[in-house]
């Protein structure tokens, strides 16, 4: 049985927007962590709403912290813990994107999936095995889970936008190369930005390239 993901919303009222930004947040964050990009990206992105659910469970020791899976080396949690909370993690989301989805009137092919840390392990996860592909993956400092599986597993082939700081020191920038060798040996079209001198955070030059990605899948710069 999924979970029902809380989450905040930013745009024009729910059913008149023509596009769809749902941000996945990293672990020990929650959505407000990412929606506050709608303040920046809105003005340049007419018409989309932009959705940023909490991730279902919480993080020990961190009230306001949420996790889509345990981490093992963070929090001790067995590895046998860590894929069962993935497996209902893809559960809920897929179920919030198609709830999201049905709310606002908009087919896949106007939704951006935009992920942070583990919350782009998770679109890099989810998006591939869902039948119908979203218009673009946005995909910050993460990396493809089980990179040997998605060629087999892979339903559609939406493209996707890597970028990474050079500087990362919670998900190192090889992280990067190797996403981007899996994406495409499955047959995705991949882009990448590399943030010089940033950590484990999303800077201005990687946001610009961000919106550039979305505008233009999403038809904005016709």
């Amino acid at each position: 049985m999924t979970r029902v993901l809380t989450s905040d919303r930013r745009g024009p009222a729910k059913g008149s927007a023509t596009s769809l930004v749902v941000f996945l947040h990293g672990y020990g964050a929650n959505g407000a962590d990412l929606l506050g990009l709608a303040d920046t990206l809105g003005p340049h992105m007419p018409g989309t709403a932009f959705v940023a659910p909490d991730a279902p469970e919480s993080v020990p020791g961190a009230p306001f912290g949420f996790q889509w899976f345990p981490i093992p080396w963070l929090d001790g949690s067995s590895q046998e813990a860590a894929d069962a909370g993935m497996a209902r993690a893809v559960d809920d989301i897929n179920a919030f994107l198609d709830a999201a989805l049905s709310e606002e009137g908009l087919t896949p092919d106007r939704l951006i999936l935009f992920g942070f840390s583990q919350g782009t392990m998770m679109s890099l996860h989810v998006a591939p095995r869902r039948a119908d592909p979203v218009a673009g993956i946005v995909a910050f400092s993460g990396r493809v889970l089980r990179p040997e599986l998605l060629e087999d597993d892979v339903r559609s082939r939406p493209p996707v936008l890597l970028v990474h700081g050079d500087s990362d020191e919670m998900v190192p920038i090889a992280a990067m190369p190797e996403a981007g060798e899996a994406l495409t040996q499955a047959g995705f079209q991949v882009y990448g930005h590399v943030m010089k001198g940033t950590g484990h955070g999303i800077a201005v030059d990687g946001l610009s390239v961000a919106l550039a990605f979305m505008r233009d899948r999403l038809g904005m710069d016709d």
